[in-house]
């Protein structure tokens, strides 16, 4: 193979240098394969991207290869067409990198970066979300315990009148994604995600916890609100995990959590095509529109 590709994607061509890098192991997809597959997913990973900072995790050498590293702020030799968004942090500020355009995804693929994590807020209102996350995270491998999560998480959301989307995060769990109209504060959602959390686990103390030391926890599932927060990020639906089977995030209807034998890892950039199939399929189609945690507050108090 050459030892330079060069990808319309938009209005740029934009070069992948050395295509032929194995960023999978067991002869797995290739640099190439990631950005093609970058430029097939485009429209519908883009819609979830834009307007948001982004913290990009890279692979230069490949899963099982060093350095594997996540990545804030955008390198000078990025090209001016790149988006940036310079946000505050701790001490100074950080310049973040936007995905705006397919172009800079395929970009991203020649920069051996797998997997986007995404902000809860946009990058014009910085510290206003307009995501809410809870991270399923099941004692390990144990997806059913995700899935019964999931479904109590979501009878629980019903009842306080908050819709709710389904994902696979690729690795091992679930998050169920709630839209927020971005007037409370980061503060504000982070603690009402908890109170939410709280209720669920005294309602199932067995098998659901809250508690954020691992060694407290038993054999229970983690309910993760911790993502909630200013700089936090969570995984990006149809970004590739830095797995060796090369997984995706993917967005899944509630009734596909019915579904025999679902897991986790079941959408594999190995299997490109049934990834997009399942994108075609939209299944978070339909309005999500953000709402105010105000009522649900007030919803939630009662339960109580």
């Amino acid at each position: 193979m050459s030892e330079t590709l060069r990808l319309r994607a938009g209005r740029r061509t934009v070069e992948i240098r050395r295509p032929g890098k194995r960023l999978f192991p067991e002869d797995g997809p290739t640099k190439a394969d990631l950005a093609a597959y970058q430029l097939r997913i485009a429209p519908y990973l883009l819609p979830e991207l834009r307007g948001r900072p982004l913290m990009l995790e890279r692979l230069p050498e490949g899963v099982g290869g060093t350095p594997h590293f996540m990545q804030k702020d955008t390198p000078d030799h990025y090209p001016q067409w790149v988006h940036r968004v310079e946000l505050k942090k701790e001490g100074g500020t950080v310049v973040h990198t936007l995905c705006e355009n397919t172009a800079t995804l395929v970009f991203l693929a020649d920069q051996a970066c797998l997997t986007l994590h995404r902000w809860l807020s946009r990058a014009d209102r910085p510290d206003h979300p307009d995501r809410l996350v809870f991270d399923l995270d099941p004692p390990g491998s144990d997806f059913a315990a995700a899935r019964e999560a999931a479904y109590r998480l979501r009878e629980l959301l019903d009842r306080l009148r908050l819709p709710a989307r389904l994902m696979s995060t690729g690795s091992r769990g679930l998050h169920v994604i709630v839209p927020l109209d971005g007037r409370a504060s980061f503060d504000d959602s982070r603690a009402f995600a908890h109170d939410v959390a709280e209720v669920l686990a005294a309602r199932h103390p067995d098998s659901l916890t809250t508690a954020v030391r691992k060694e407290a926890r038993g054999e229970r599932l983690y309910l993760d609100v911790q993502r909630n927060a200013y700089a936090q990020t969570a995984v990006a639906p149809w970004s590739v995990r830095a797995e060796r089977e090369a997984p995706v995030a993917v967005p899944l209807t509630w009734d596909q959590l019915d579904e025999p034998g679902l897991g986790p890892r079941d959408w594999s950039l190995r299997e490109l095509d049934a990834v997009l199939e399942l994108a075609a399929r939209k299944p978070w189609s339909g309005t999500f529109r953000g709402r105010s945690l105000g009522p649900a507050r007030r919803r939630l108090e009662r339960l109580r």
